[in-house]
């Protein structure tokens, strides 16, 4: 194979006609350029120069190696510097999944924030519940995942992974306009035994938190409608067609009255998730970015985020 190097003093050999002033522009002794053209002659099997006691005129075919090795020199040049931006986060790629909820008040901000800082990097962001994002983690395809995790419904992570959290979303009660508690700053969930109830699909960690919730207020709750589409639940409930437990980032800005739960606080807890061994250097970039939206939404609802 050739050497990069060796080359690139071939092209000042022929451009100089000199050893002596090739080795000058490149910073070596003439010796140790002839060194490196020896090394080259051997490599291709045949002389470069025709050498004198004074003087090495090239040979027709140093000068057509040399012209020759320019476009591959330049191409190897270039990716020298792609690979240094990409370790230095400044190329490359970025591949996030979010949760809905997450996507709509947070990643936003992410994104923007990512781009600015590596404009030259490509980002990309999917959407899933936490067990449907879980395994493209696991096999790289992801390099992280925002998820989620009710205090009422734990789970653990694959040992493989890190596991930050980032926030920790206060479930409140969410009414009706027209509801008998609706003035209510902190509303007791027995109060609430025989109201109809809207939450997630059965099979969700927010419908399985709630069971656990309404059982501890010594209830089982009757449950009228589901969606796992938070703008559903909220439309829903300002319809008056039944009240409901919303984690923060689903909470609405009008249209139904939000209380918080008397007794123990419960929260839903939003978690970054990606592989240790992971060594993009967009990575760091994204979990800093993702820290500080988190704090900021965390900081609109007037309280920090619990210990877990």
């Amino acid at each position: 194979m050739l050497n990069p190097i060796h080359l690139r003093t071939l092209q000042e050999c022929v451009r100089t006609g000199s050893f002596a002033e090739a080795g000058r522009a490149l910073g070596y002794t003439a010796s140790a350029v002839s060194q490196q053209m020896v090394l080259l002659e051997r490599a291709i099997g045949s002389p470069l120069f025709e050498r004198s006691a004074r003087s090495a005129r090239s040979t027709a075919l140093a000068v057509r190696l040399a012209d020759r090795s320019r476009d591959a020199l330049g191409a190897l040049d270039a990716l020298e510097r792609e690979v240094r931006a990409m370790v230095a986060g400044e190329e490359g790629s970025l591949r996030l999944a979010s949760f809905a909820t997450a996507n709509a008040r947070v990643l936003p901000d992410v994104l923007a924030a990512v781009v600015a800082q590596r404009p030259n990097a490509e980002v990309q962001l999917d959407e899933g519940e936490p067990d449907e994002v879980l395994g493209g983690v696991l096999d790289g395809t992801l390099d992280a995942a925002v998820v989620f995790e009710y205090d009422l419904d734990p789970r653990q992570w694959p040992v493989e992974l890190c596991v930050e959290e980032l926030m920790a979303e206060p479930l409140r009660l969410a009414l009706p306009e027209t509801h008998r508690l609706a003035r209510a700053a902190e509303v007791d969930l027995r109060d609430l035994a025989e109201d109809a109830w809207i939450c997630t699909r059965q099979d969700t960690a927010g419908a399985r938190s709630l069971v656990r919730l309404a059982a501890a207020a010594g209830f089982v709750p009757r449950i009228t409608f589901r969606s796992n589409d938070y703008s559903v639940i909220r439309d829903l409930v300002a319809r008056e067609l039944g009240v409901a437990v919303l984690p923060g980032l689903a909470l609405p800005d009008q249209a139904v009255r939000i209380c918080r739960i008397a007794g123990w606080q419960p929260y839903r807890r939003v978690k970054a998730l990606y592989r240790k061994q992971n060594t993009n250097p967009l990575l760091p970039v994204a979990l800093e970015c993702l820290a500080k939206s988190c704090a900021q939404v965390a900081n609109d609802w007037h309280a920090e985020p619990p210990e877990s």
